[in-house]
C-alpha cells in the first residue's frame, strides 16, 4: 500500500537534539542543586515529555515529589527555550526528503512530545517555510503520546485517515503512538533508541536512510 500522508517524531527522527536536551536538562539539575546526567544517558530517558525526563534524571536519593519534578522541568524548559539550537542539527538527508514529500504534494507533519512553544522554535529555525502542513508539540490538557488522540487530531485537519498516514519515529513511543492510532509504524534506526527497541515495539518496517521511506510513497500530483 503507497501512502499520502507522514507524520514525524521530532527528536532523533528529524533533528538530533540530543545534546541541546542534555544541556538544557543538566543546567536545570545543577542550578537545583542536582548533579548533571551523562549525554549517553539521555539516550534512553527522552520521548516522554520534560516532566517525564526531570523525574528520570533527577537522582534515586532526590525525593522525587511533584514539586521538586516540576520546578526542575520548568527550569529545563525555559533554558531549552532560551538556547534551543546550540548544537542541534537535522539528520543527512532529510532536507531532501521533504523537499521531495513536498514535491510529490504528500501531506507532512510533525507529532512531538516536545514543549510546543519550544517544537516551533526548532522547527522554524531548522527547516525551510512550509516544510510541514501541521506541528504540535506537548500542550495543555492534551495527551502525549503514546496516547493516539493528537495523531487523530492532526489526521483530522489534514483531511487524512489513519489508513493514509505513516507515523514515523525512532522510539517506541513512537511505535505505540503509530499502533495506537491504526497508522503504518515506521521505525528510524539514525535516532536515539536501537533497532532491537523498534523490533521489539512491534515497529511494520524500520528504514536506515531517510530516502528509504519513499518507496512507500504515493505521488499525489495526479
Amino acid at each position: 500500500m503507497k501512502f499520502t500522508c507522514v507524520i514525524f517524531d521530532l527528536d532523533g527522527t528529524l533533528v538530533d537534539t540530543l545534546d541541546d536536551i542534555a544541556h538544557s536538562m543538566n543546567r536545570a539539575l545543577q542550578a537545583c542543586g542536582f548533579p548533571p546526567v551523562s549525554r549517553d544517558v539521555y539516550l534512553s530517558k527522552v520521548g516522554w515529555g520534560i516532566k517525564r525526563l526531570a523525574s528520570l534524571a533527577l537522582p534515586p536519593d532526590a525525593g522525587k515529589n511533584e514539586k521538586t519534578v516540576e520546578t526542575v522541568a520548568a527550569r529545563a524548559v525555559k533554558f531549552y527555550a532560551e538556547d534551543p539550537l546550540i548544537y542541534s542539527k537535522p539528520y543527512p538527508g532529510i532536507q531532501e526528503l521533504l523537499a521531495e514529500l513536498r514535491r510529490r504534494r504528500v501531506k507532512t507533519a510533525v507529532l512531538t512530545n516536545k514543549p510546543d512553544p519550544v517544537a516551533q522554535l526548532v522547527i522554524k529555525d531548522i527547516f525551510p517555510p512550509h516544510s510541514f502542513d501541521a506541528v504540535q508539540g506537548d500542550r495543555p490538557g492534551q495527551p502525549r503520546k503514546p496516547d493516539p488522540t493528537a495523531l487523530w487530531d492532526i489526521l483530522m485537519e489534514l483531511g487524512r485517515t489513519p489508513r493514509d498516514a505513516i507515523f514515523a519515529g525512532d522510539s517506541e513511543i513512537d511505535i505505540e503512538t503509530a499502533k495506537a492510532a491504526e497508522c503504518h509504524a515506521l521505525g528510524v534506526s539514525w535516532g536515539f533508541r536501537t533497532r532491537d527497541v523498534l523490533e521489539k515495539a512491534g515497529a511494520q518496517r524500520i528504514i536506515d536512510a531517510p530516502s528509504e521511506l519513499l518507496t512507500l510513497i504515493q505521488d499525489t500530483r495526479m
